[in-house]
């Protein structure tokens, strides 16, 4: 690779990622969701393993594996760290891509950030009170919102209407 085409490339990466940020900024302070901060021990009493490595530790569970695929009921999709509601029934959708989706969110609820892992830039969501991974937003869902957030089903918990 040349020296033009590794600046080139780089420079694109930024600009990419700036992009991402200016597509979905998080939400402005003050919000009214307080913070929740425990230490690593307390998250690991407070959590089963899957969901612990999910939310703390930004893991992904194999694709396909979570039983809320399946719920159809009407009700609210929590954060299984804090409880904190994130999705309504409403806004979920079958993807396709074996993970519980939705193409909408709780204003507020969320917070996101540039992810470079896969090394493309890719939008990661959070949860705003506890600070645990969700998942990935991206531009190809349903409308009205033409997003798809693809969220891990360990890091959610169903609560029924």
């Amino acid at each position: 690779m040349t020296r033009r085409k590794f600046t080139a490339a780089l420079a694109g990466l930024f600009a990419a990622h700036r992009v991402a940020d200016a597509a979905d900024p998080n939400p402005a302070p003050g919000s009214g969701v307080q913070k929740l901060v425990l230490s690593d021990e307390e998250w690991k009493k407070r959590l089963p393993p899957q969901a612990y490595d999910v939310l703390r530790h930004e893991a992904t569970e194999r694709a396909g594996t979570s039983p809320l695929l399946s719920e159809h009921r009407k009700g609210t999709f929590v954060c299984a760290g804090c409880d904190l509601p994130l999705f309504d029934s409403a806004t979920k959708f079958e993807s396709g891509t074996g993970w519980p989706s939705f193409f909408s969110y709780i204003p507020g609820h969320l917070e996101m950030k540039t992810d470079f892992k896969l090394i493309l830039p890719r939008t990661e969501y959070h949860c705003a009170r506890c600070g645990g991974h969700q998942g990935h937003v991206f531009d190809d869902g349903p409308k009205p919102t033409g997003k798809r957030y693809c969220n891990n089903g360990a890091a959610l918990k169903f609560v029924p209407a």
